[in-house]
């Protein structure tokens, strides 16, 4: 095995996120960033436009409003780290 340098592990290894890399020949699996920062994106705006509209509209139903707010939150984290993920270089 070829020694590994600085740079290999700042883009990702290979099969890191796969407990099955390379098991009976398997190819290593590849992370479908682009798609989950879609995903991450409209579940963002989705969750944080209908809980505006919610605590507007609906002020007795305040509780599904705060529940999609840490949908929201939890959409944006996920956003920023897959799209610091994409930036530092690993495919996908």
């Amino acid at each position: 095995m070829p020694k590994r340098k600085r740079e290999d592990y700042e883009r990702g290894l290979p099969g890191y996120h796969d407990p099955m890399a390379g098991v009976a020949g398997a190819p290593y699996a590849r992370s479908a960033l682009t798609l989950r920062l879609w995903l991450a994106g409209f579940g963002l705006v989705f969750c944080a436009v209908a809980a505006v509209l919610i605590f507007l509209n609906l002020p007795e139903l305040s509780w599904l409003a705060w529940a999609l707010v840490v949908l929201a939150a939890i959409a944006a984290v996920d956003f920023g780290w897959v799209l610091y993920r994409k930036l530092r270089g690993e495919p996908g």
